[in-house]
């Protein structure tokens, strides 16, 4: 005799949900007034709630219909690692198994998270230890914004009152890849009723998918964009960075002078330095020649080492004199040192290449 058919409608991931799809859920399939919605998306987006039991404020029947009718798709906390510079590396499990990881950066009181977007990769970028991965899957809108509410349970355990003030988009993957959900990440972590962080203090990478940046420049939370561009010309950017065939370089600039900027705010181009393939005084002279006259700033970041490549770090004086050389043709570049790089927390180190059974997702280890 065949199982009885369920007829109802599957799980909700309420973590997944804008406070306007809450809403709707909360209207539609349970019945309830608005301000029901209010208070679970206060419960998971401010909060913090990981399980519905949690949410006292809310009837014990109500929690009940809420756990047969939806879910809460808390990542697990696997590992904290903590570098000798104070970063701090979490390795997170979703509920189906795969690893991400997301960075802590402190810099005295400011606070950056550096959050991914996908599990894994899919473009390549030679100098990357991500693009190893491949790409396993997109990150749901939840699974990116609950990085941010378990960065905070673990500063809740270790530093107490401390707080995230910027988030980058810079971990695994390529946000503008994963579009759709990153920017309703964007709209959840906004929200005043939850996080309330503000998009002045959002930042997203991206390697130059040109007609995501001109999706990005025409939604109403005009969040800060950095561009990875890593050479000034297209033979070698497209050597090192295999997107630069479909997207040269000019069409690039031309969809970041497009991109709409406040008054005092400024576009990052991002220079990993990678010693004799980009960091001579000529590629200096390029790179100033090519973003003149641009609403930008430069971050020059020397390579960060990781065995999946065999590029090197160029030496200081090489960076130095780069950096000089940009400076003196007039393009405010600054030197990012690198963070965490003894724990592979730095940029271009995020890789872990680890699939876990659901069981093992609970463990939490330190080192």
């Amino acid at each position: 005799m065949s199982a009885p058919v369920d007829h109802r409608a599957p799980s909700r991931d309420l973590r997944a949900l804008s406070h306007g799809d809450l809403v709707g859920f909360v209207r539609d399939e349970l019945g309830e007034a608005q301000y029901r919605a209010d208070q679970i998306f206060q419960w998971v987006h401010a909060r913090g709630a990981t399980a519905f039991d949690d949410m006292t404020n809310l009837s014990k029947p109500l929690r009940a219909r809420l756990a047969e009718r939806a879910s809460l798709g808390t990542l697990s906390v696997d590992r904290v690692q903590c570098s000798a510079d104070g970063t701090r590396k979490l390795r997170l499990v979703t509920r189906d198994g795969e690893a991400i990881e997301s960075v802590l950066i402190p810099d005295g009181d400011k606070l950056t998270q550096c959050i991914s977007s996908q599990v894994g990769c899919a473009l390549d970028c030679k100098f990357c230890a991500t693009a190893t991965m491949g790409l396993h899957r997109n990150l749901d809108a939840g699974e990116i914004a609950d990085q941010v509410y378990r960065a905070r349970a673990v500063l809740a355990g270790e530093e107490p009152g401390r707080r995230i003030t910027n988030l980058v988009y810079m971990g695994m993957g390529e946000p503008l890849h994963n579009y759709a959900q990153v920017v309703k990440s964007f709209a959840i972590l906004t929200d005043e009723r939850g996080a309330n962080l503000s998009h002045r203090r959002i930042t997203v990478s991206t390697v130059g998918l040109v007609p995501g940046i001109e999706k990005l420049g025409r939604e109403p939370l005009q969040v800060n964009l950095a561009i990875s561009l890593n050479a000034a010309d297209d033979d070698t950017r497209a050597r090192i960075m295999p997107v630069n065939k479909k997207y040269p370089i000019a069409a690039l600039l031309d969809a970041v002078r497009a991109y709409p900027l406040e008054r005092r705010r400024r576009v990052t181009f991002e220079y990993v330095l990678l010693a004799g393939v980009n960091d001579s005084l000529a590629d200096a002279g390029r790179l100033a020649d090519l973003l003149r006259g641009m609403k930008c700033k430069v971050n020059l970041i020397p390579w960060n080492p990781h065995p999946q490549a065999a590029y090197q770090r160029p030496t200081p004086a090489a960076i130095e004199a780069f950096q000089a050389e940009v400076k003196r043709r007039g393009l405010p570049t600054y030197l990012r040192t690198p963070r965490g790089d003894d724990i592979d927390a730095a940029c271009g180190q995020l890789a872990t290449g680890v699939t876990f059974l659901p069981s093992n997702t609970v463990n939490l280890r330190r080192s």
